[in-house]
């Protein structure tokens, strides 16, 4: 009976061990799920960025790229703030938020140059209207065509949402990617969202489009030195057609065409996303 007990004890004690792991998983995304409910439902999000939540997700977008709140995150371009209204407060305790931006006066023409210094003036402006959500967040400037993100090493994730499309216009993607895999720490993961390009669609069909071939960007990714971890269809919208006058710009929230077939565009939503996460080597 003695040895009986024993090897059921054995057994048992094999079993709590193999659950171990995944009981531990299950925890970690509960605690990260509930921290991401409460900044989410934050008072100070624009209620025109909480009506965008229905496509872009932030939840379980955010949760699939495994942002923890003692991160240090880098987000790249976040434009006016969409991403910041959730990720600043998100990780003002116990991590750091970074918002990575272009430096206006080397951004190329006049227009450009206007355009870049009026995001950031509003991004700047977002942060300082409301220090208890934002105090603890970080603006840094780059260089678009030699970009160096921050201190090599230094950061836990890299988040860009809906930028590699520019990056590609711009002709700097090598180097963004180059610059985040090197401000990222080995192990460090890249979460990046962006306008999905139909099935077998190559770059120089879409060109202009806003769409992008999902392979081409998992090959940049990978050039730099990056590994693919996963893709998620949390952000797929299959009522994208992506053949529209102005691109994915004819969709919301753009809307380019303005009430041209409005309720047309409205009722298929935003763009169709691939969202996809990557990480750098620990080795």
């Amino acid at each position: 009976m003695r040895v009986l007990a024993l090897c059921l004890a054995f057994v048992i004690g094999l079993v709590a061990c193999a659950h171990g792991p995944e009981r531990h998983a299950a925890r970690e995304l509960k605690r990260i799920n509930h921290g991401l409910d409460k900044a989410i439902a934050g008072d100070w999000r624009d209620p025109g960025n909480v009506a965008r939540d229905r496509y872009r997700h932030p939840r379980e977008t955010l949760a699939f790229f495994g942002i923890r709140r003692d991160l240090t995150v880098i987000e790249i371009w976040p434009g006016r703030g969409w991403y910041s209204e959730i990720l600043a407060p998100y990780l003002r305790k116990k991590g750091h938020y970074i918002a990575a931006m272009s430096l206006p006066e080397r951004s190329g023409d006049e227009a450009a140059q206007s355009s870049a210094q009026k995001t950031l003036d509003t991004l700047r402006a977002k942060f300082a209207k409301d220090p208890d959500a934002y105090d603890a967040a970080e603006v840094v400037q780059f260089e678009p065509a030699a970009p160096v993100l921050g201190p090599p090493g230094s950061a836990d994730a890299v988040l860009t949402f809906r930028n590699v499309h520019n990056w590609v216009s711009a002709g700097t993607e090598v180097q963004m990617f180059e610059a985040m895999f090197e401000v990222l720490k080995p192990g460090g993961t890249l979460g990046l969202i962006d306008h999905r390009a139909a099935s077998g669609a190559d770059l120089g069909s879409v060109n202009g489009t806003g769409y992008l071939p999902e392979a081409y960007v998992i090959n940049l990714a990978v050039r730099a030195g990056f590994q693919l971890q996963g893709r998620s269809e949390i952000n797929a919208n299959p009522a994208d057609t992506k053949d529209y006058p102005k691109g994915v710009w004819t969709l919301p929230p753009t809307l380019r065409l303005g009430d041209t077939d409005r309720d047309k565009y409205l009722a298929i939503g935003e763009s169709d996303r691939m969202t996809l996460r990557f990480v750098k080597p620990a080795n």
